[in-house]
């Protein structure tokens, strides 16, 4: 039996093609409107309530390799937000900035600029186990200005350090792993970028600096600069660099008060860092040499210039010794040879003429105290080492009461910087004052440390080691060896090292105040997992690290209190 007549279907066959047609049209209409959470920038109008930070900002530092995009950025710890800006200098289609433990391009928080073709965009996003991005539901970057100038394309915005939105970066203290890349194409959706399909980078920060004013500098101050000599920076992606510099001989004992850095123009974004050391004091001669740090054929007595003056690395600001201190040089027992060593990172291969360094300013007015560095965690022995295959594993050198109370001075030092150091599988260092028991203060902390961004921190606050209190400092290390098979442990660079160099005054003779397991007790771990004594031997399971990792932490240490001239003290 025949229900519809032709005409009726014709009729419903021909308001199913026009409601079909009508839904089609509002779904590419609605896929070209602006997102929901996003802010259109073409209608961003200024807002006289923004509270702008002061400018120019006094933190700043070139993202890529050109110079092509430069970050800088102020701090308001009474908000406790960060204002950012961003310089573009060709912008196209878009720019992402964002923020991940490591780098990785994946789990990013990112804040995204893009454009559809005839509007731009402005939002908080964030990015999945795949690079794949999506709006954040909540939007907790505030664009407060999207301006293009005549050196390129201003973006400037604010947010918290913590937001409360599981899908974005604490901003803390330590390294910040900055990821970006720019847009070549217009996104008809947010939700068509993938950031493994476009070229980003990563760049290393300390975004949260210590909230105090720059000291000036007393009038008598003179500079000496220790400088690359016109170095040609060869073609490949890393050099290290070093140049030997010698005192006038007849330079009398100086304090250095401030150091800085001074980069050669245009090679801003290709000077990673930079490390002065002073040479051992019984050197008599240091034969000149300006070449590759690793070089076979460099002079030996390189080797024993290994005590660090200053440390400076990409964004870093000028380095303030505190009133009461400044760094001894020249004069008896001092060395008249010094070390530079400049970092040159190179991806792009460009062939450039350098002469960069560090500024080194300093007076013939002694202050009060000498400052001095001493190396806290553990010491460089292949004693302790690392099971392959772990994700996480943590390793602890100690500094003593007994060290402290037979080395320093009844009324203490005042520790107000350090300089943490790791080698390749390094992931987080901490070193904590321990009192009574008790955990009394963090000197240093980064749980997102990355040897690729190493250099002198100034603390927020002066700490004072108490050796009649039976003060004692507790060096925490971090490790991944995940892409490794065989056990790390050792002295190179694909070996490791757990170390804290802090900053002190006045200058003991301390020098080093590290541990390491009892060697003995590694023979009973070594009898127990039925092996002689070498890590290369065992098969390492489960089972075997985590007996290691309990002999770590219960098994007696072997205390090093070293003196300057290498000796121990009684």
């Amino acid at each position: 039996m025949r229900i519809f007549s032709k005409d009726v279907r014709l009729q419903d066959f021909t308001i199913m093609y026009f409601t079909g047609l009508a839904a089609l049209m509002v779904i590419l209409v609605a896929s070209y409107q602006a997102p929901s959470n996003a802010v259109d920038v073409s209608s961003l109008k200024p807002s006289p309530s923004s509270s702008l930070p002061p400018l120019p900002m006094p933190f700043r530092m070139p993202l890529d390799p050109l110079g092509n995009l430069q970050l800088a950025w102020n701090i308001s710890y009474a908000t406790q937000e960060v204002y950012i800006q961003l310089r573009v200098a060709e912008l196209r289609h878009g720019v992402v900035l964002g923020m991940s433990d490591r780098g990785e391009l994946s789990n990013a928080d990112l804040v995204v600029l893009w454009d559809n073709g005839t509007r731009s965009y402005f939002g908080d996003a964030w990015s999945d186990s795949k690079g794949h991005v999506s709006l954040d539901s909540q939007q907790d970057y505030e664009l407060i200005e999207a301006k293009q100038k005549a050196d390129g394309f201003y973006l400037l915005f604010k947010r918290p350090f913590s937001t409360c939105d599981p899908r974005d970066y604490v901003i803390e203290e330590g390294t910040v792993h900055v990821i970006y890349g720019l847009l070549d194409q217009p996104l008809a959706s947010l939700g068509d970028l993938n950031l493994s399909r476009i070229h980003m980078g990563v760049q290393r920060v300390l975004m949260l600096r210590p909230d105090m004013p720059s000291p000036t500098l007393p009038p008598e101050v003179k500079t000496m600069d220790v400088l690359a000599p016109n170095v040609i920076i060869p073609n490949q992606e890393t050099t290290y660099w070093c140049f030997i510099q010698k005192l006038p001989d007849d330079m009398p004992k100086n304090h250095i008060v401030m150091y800085e850095s001074v980069i050669t123009p245009g090679n801003e974004a290709i000077v990673h860092h930079i490390e002065v050391f002073e040479c051992a004091q019984d050197l008599r001669e240091v034969p000149q040499y300006s070449g590759s740090c690793d070089d076979k054929m460099k002079p030996k007595k390189l080797n024993f210039c290994r005590h660090v003056l200053a440390a400076w690395a990409m964004g870093a600001e000028a380095f303030y010794y505190p009133p009461d201190a400044g760094l001894a040089i020249g004069g008896p027992g001092s060395s008249r040879f010094l070390r530079l060593e400049v970092h040159y990172h190179n991806p792009l291969l460009i062939s450039r003429h350098d002469s960069s360094g560090i500024r080194l300013h300093y007076t013939h007015n002694l202050r009060r105290y000498d400052a001095g560095i001493m190396e806290l965690g553990l010491v460089y022995t292949p004693v302790m080492a690392i099971p392959p295959k772990q994700h996480t594993f943590y390793l602890t050198g100690y500094c003593t009461s007994k060290c402290t109370r037979t080395a320093l001075p009844p009324g203490g030092i005042y520790v107000f910087a350090s300089q943490l150091h790791t080698h390749l599988a390094g992931r987080g260092v901490r070193t904590v004052l321990v009192r009574g028991g008790k955990e009394l203060d963090v000197v240093q902390e980064d749980q997102h440390f990355s040897t690729e961004y190493q250099t002198i921190r100034v603390l927020k606050k002066m700490i004072n080691i108490l050796p009649l209190q039976g003060d004692v400092l507790i060096t925490k290390c971090t490790y991944n060896t995940e892409d490794r098979s065989k056990p790390t442990g050792g002295f190179g660079i694909m070996e490791e090292m757990c170390v804290n160099y802090i900053h002190y005054y006045p200058r003991t003779q301390l020098e080093l105040c590290k541990s390491h397991v009892d060697p003995g007790y590694l023979q009973k771990y070594f009898s127990f997992i039925n092996v002689t004594d070498q890590y290369a031997q065992l098969h390492w399971d489960d089972f075997a690290g985590e007996v290691l990792d309990s002999l770590y932490n219960t098994a007696p240490i072997s205390m090093h209190c070293n003196q300057s001239t290498a000796r121990l003290f009684p």
